[in-house]
Order: structure tokens, then C-alpha cells, then sequence
């Protein structure tokens, strides 16, 4: 399939799981979308009897504790939808509906694997229309204390340089860079898997997260060793995860990007703040159509104060 043309699936998939905070039962389907369409995620069971459809975006964000989260709680929201838009962004696929009959995603084995899976098992096709990218066109930095991230310029290609740096010994310092394509994004990211501290299970458990995470979806960091028992699965898997996390909320640029991303002591705050940052002026950027000619897209314009209507019925 060329790659610049907009993807999407061929036919749906349906997976289920538990939440990792709430630790609910959900059930998700990803069905195929025209071109232009984009991720969005379709609310169902909801109180209120009413769907609510909320686009994949950073204007939709209204929580980035622990998970990122779009919608509101009051007319349907979505949280921890950090690792299924890793996984649509890393495999190139542009325009998916997500059904979701609950307020948090599945955890399913914490990794973005599983989604991997699933998307290949029915496969992409073309949209029929051309790709388009959010191209860097200045240096756009944040920086919260000692954390910061930055977006930058490049020739072509979407590069992420991730650092991170606990002071747990088990997990340490360490940094993970490389250009982003399907390949290597299935080879070397979507295995990496979710983690926390014992030590932090019960503060977190107190404040109504984590309360499904267990040892099949999360690994459990101790004070000196891993504590599940096949361990881990690169040396380097505690980076190696928040380079997934960095590729699933930058998607809610709503494009794909042409630049250089690097992060130290990031997360999903700041990963959304260096987007709302490249936003924040028009001079930082540009939108490419895969052609190479400049097209003004509606998506890149999309404001912060977008208020998207809940609606009855099926699309």
C-alpha cells in the first residue's frame, strides 16, 4: 500500500478487557472511516440514553493524570486512550470510528500489542485520497522544572528521542531514539508494556486509579527487582513504554507530523502541552498533502474551544 495515501481498515475488530483505573469491563469495536475522517471515538452507554462522539484530538483533552483522557465525565469521555492511538498512528492508519461502550479503554496486556493484533488481522486499505502531514516548521519547547519537550524542524520523517530518568534503581535512566515506521514500531514499541511502583498502589488505589492493574497488565516495579515473574521483555521496556505513550498522544496533533520529537522526564502532560504549543502559532508549522503542495486543512485550525454535540442513535 503507498504511503501516501489515508488508511484505514478493512473490516471491524472487536476486542474487550478491563479498565486499568476503573477496572470495569469494556468492549471497544474499530470500524473502517472515509478519508478525512480521522480517529474518532463513539461513546455508548451513557446514562444520559445519549452517544456521544468525540474526535481523537488535543482540543478534546480534559485530563492527563496518569492516562490521557478526551470528553468530559458529564456527556461521555474516554480515558487511557493513549495506547490504541499509539498503535493507529505507529501502523499509519488514518481514519478509524472506535465503539466503546464505557469511560476507559481496555488495558488488555498494557501494551499496544495487542491492538497491533488485531488491526493486523483484518488489515488496512486505501481511502482513495491523499495524506496529509502537520509539517514542523519552527522549534516549539516546554518545560515544567527539570522535564521539558520539544518539537523541531527536519527534512522528512517523524523522529522521537525519549528520555527517562527514575530514581528507582530498577528502572534507572535511560533513552530510547528512532525514526518511527510501521516496522519498527511493531519490532521494537508496541511490545512495551505499562508500569508502576508497589510502593504507589495504595496512594493511587485511594485516588480511584489502578484499580485494575495486576500482574497480566502492568509491570510491577519493586524496590530492588521486577516483581512479575517472566520479567521483562526488552532490558530497556520502561522507556521503550513512554515512547508509545509519546507516540499515542501526539496523534491528537490529528495528523501525522513531520518533525523531530524529543522529551526528558516526560508524559502525557506534557506531550499534549508541546502540541498545544505548535498550535499556539500559525507560523510553527504547515500542512503538506502528500503531492508536496500546501493545502490549509480544517483539522489544523481546530480550536481549543470546540465543543463537539452529543447525539442519539448509530452513525
Amino acid at each position: 500500500m503507498r504511503t501516501n495515501q489515508q488508511t484505514t481498515l478493512k473490516a471491524p475488530v472487536s476486542l474487550d478487557g478491563i479498565g486499568v483505573h476503573s477496572g470495569n469491563p469494556v468492549g471497544i469495536t474499530l470500524r473502517p472511516a472515509s478519508a478525512n475522517h480521522g480517529i474518532a471515538f463513539l461513546r455508548t452507554g451513557i446514562e444520559t440514553g445519549n452517544d456521544r462522539l468525540i474526535q481523537a484530538h488535543h482540543a478534546c483533552v480534559s485530563a492527563t493524570e496518569l492516562c490521557t483522557v478526551i470528553g468530559d465525565v458529564e456527556s461521555g469521555a474516554v480515558a487511557t486512550i493513549e495506547h490504541l492511538m499509539s498503535a493507529l498512528y505507529g501502523l499509519g492508519i488514518d481514519n478509524v470510528l472506535v465503539e466503546i461502550d464505557g469511560p476507559e479503554m481496555p488495558i488488555l496486556d498494557g501494551s499496544a500489542l495487542p491492538f497491533v493484533k488485531a488491526i493486523d488481522a483484518v488489515g488496512t486499505v486505501s481511502c482513495g485520497a491523499k495524506r496529509r502531514w502537520i509539517k514542523v516548521l519552527r522549534t516549539v519547547r516546554v518545560e515544567v522544572e527539570r522535564s521539558f519537550a520539544e518539537l523541531r524542524p527536519i527534512d522528512r520523517g517523524f523522529r522521537l528521542d525519549v528520555e527517562i530518568d527514575f530514581e528507582s534503581p530498577v528502572i534507572g535512566r535511560s533513552r530510547k531514539a528512532m525514526d518511527l515506521t510501521p516496522a519498527s514500531y511493531r519490532r521494537e514499541i508496541a511490545p512495551a508494556r505499562t508500569f508502576g511502583m508497589m510502593r504507589d498502589v495504595e496512594r493511587y488505589w485511594k485516588a480511584g486509579f489502578a484499580l485494575g492493574a495486576s500482574l497480566e497488565n502492568t509491570i510491577a516495579v519493586g524496590e530492588t527487582a521486577v516483581v512479575n515473574p517472566e520479567g521483562l521483555r526488552f532490558a530497556d521496556e520502561f522507556v521503550r513504554h513512554k515512547f508509545l505513550d509519546a507516540v499515542g498522544d501526539l496523534a491528537l496533533a490529528g495528523l501525522p507530523i513531520q518533525g523531530a520529537y524529543r522529551s526528558y522526564c516526560g508524559g502525557h502532560s506534557m506531550n499534549v502541552a508541546i502540541i498545544d504549543a505548535l498550535f499556539a502559532d500559525r507560523a510553527n508549522y504547515t500542512i503538506l498533502e502528500s503531492a508536496g503542495s500546501r493545502r490549509e486543512a480544517a483539522i489544523a485550525e481546530f480550536g481549543t474551544g470546540l465543543s463537539l454535540a452529543a447525539f442519539a442513535g448509530d452513525l
